[in-house]
């Protein structure tokens, strides 16, 4: 998915604004690799800036959302921060981490450095730089010693520019850069008003039947549809997720943000740092003012992502988390947002919702090196091996006539 139209981190340029100047290809270029631990003050404006004029939105990778990553989810031996500069500007970031294995695998090598809660991989690149951040990557990389076995990029938008430039830069370095894996999931995009989206995406039946809900949901009290506005509020609202998520069944399954202080935490600062950049929508549907659904995302104009949603159990035969997926919709009224990624499984209730997808690849890329090559090699033998395979077992394994899940 392409977005050539310059944007501002926080919304539009204003008026008079001009665009910083974009670095020809193969520009001078200052890069290194760092230990990533706190983001200097400087650094920290800089990083955000990026995210207006970047080749591609990511709010899992700006600063306030990699500081809190990284305070309570760093991996063990350390991420690495690689800083790309072209004629004294910032033009790029990117975390890299090692890790033992590789899927079964028991094969070390490098990753982009992303954990659970983070649902796209794409670094902060400024737009027209994408090929050479990478090759500058590459040579980092290449040159470290703790850089082992093969580069490995996940969650990368399928044909997006910083997919196009990671392929750009290794093929200019020969090396190829196979997709190794491919997931899909719902994305809304439609220049549609919401409530025309909603009626074409939606059968005449179901949308009755969600005005039933909505209407009994009103009979048992006060039903309001809330927005978070203010700042006093965003540690109260964010407590309050936190219990609603645990009171369902992923607090029965030990899966729910509060069932680990590291993740409590790292939620609570995640919003307070979106909201205080101007980054996060955080709705929630209440009944007497007692929240039954709650739904964040966070805005990277010209999209938006979907990250953390929780209902009441109590109220679940009402639907609630569909009826505030509904109220969402509005977000396509905003001139700012043209689109929004789900960050959910293919499988989850807003495909039924939503229309469009994303596709999602992982791709790898030799590093430089004898025993670097072999360890590639290996990787993508014993990859092809499982790709050949797979298929075989998985219809062996399924009764006549069926196929795989949707």
């Amino acid at each position: 998915m392409l977005h050539e139209a310059p944007h501002r981190w926080g919304g539009k340029a204003a008026a008079g604004d001009a665009p910083p100047r974009i670095p020809a290809a193969h520009a001078p270029f200052e890069a290194e690799l760092v230990p990533a631990t706190a983001i200097p003050a400087e650094l920290r404006e800089q990083w955000q800036a990026l995210a207006g004029w970047a080749a591609e939105p990511n709010s899992f990778a700006e600063p306030w959302f990699v500081e809190a990553s990284l305070r309570h989810f760093a991996p063990r031996d350390g991420a690495h921060l690689l800083i790309a500069r072209s004629r004294g500007e910032l033009v790029g970031t990117a975390l890299f981490c090692t890790a033992s294995r590789y899927g079964r695998t028991p094969v070390r090598h490098v990753e982009n450095w992303r954990h659970h809660n983070q649902f796209l991989g794409a670094p902060l690149i400024r737009r027209g730089a994408e090929a050479d951040f990478w090759r500058a990557a590459l040579e980092q990389l290449d040159a470290a010693d703790w850089a082992s076995g093969f580069l490995h990029v996940t969650a990368l938008a399928e044909g997006g520019p910083v997919h196009r430039g990671l392929v750009a830069a290794a093929a200019s370095m020969d090396r190829a850069c196979p997709v190794v894996h491919r997931e899909r999931r719902p994305l809304l995009h439609s220049d549609l008003s919401p409530e025309d989206y909603f009626e074409r995406n939606v059968s005449k039946k179901r949308r009755s039947e969600y005005r039933r809900l909505r209407s009994r949901l009103a009979e048992a009290g006060r039903l309001e549809l809330r927005s978070l506005e203010d700042a006093a509020q965003v540690g109260p609202w964010s407590e309050e997720f936190l219990a609603l998520e645990s009171a369902g069944w992923k607090g029965e399954a030990g899966s729910a943000l509060a069932c680990a202080p590291a993740t409590a935490a790292f939620f609570r600062e995640a919003i307070a740092g979106a909201f205080a950049a101007g980054r996060l929508s955080f709705l929630r549907l209440d009944v007497d003012r007692r929240p039954i659904a709650m739904l964040t995302s966070f805005l990277a104009p010209p999209g938006a992502f979907g990250f953390k949603s929780a209902i009441d159990p109590d109220f679940a035969r009402y639907s609630p988390g569909m009826l505030l997926q509904i109220d969402n919709l509005a977000i396509l009224d905003q001139p700012e947002i043209e689109w929004m990624d789900s960050c959910a499984s293919e499988q989850h209730p807003v495909a039924s919702l939503w229309s469009e997808w994303r596709d999602l690849v992982r791709v790898s890329v030799r590093l430089s090196g004898f025993s670097r090559g072999l360890a590639y090699s290996g990787a993508r033998l014993i990859e092809e091996g499982a790709r050949l395979v797979g298929p075989r077992r998985r219809s062996a394994s399924l009764p006549p006539g069926r196929g795989t899940a949707r």
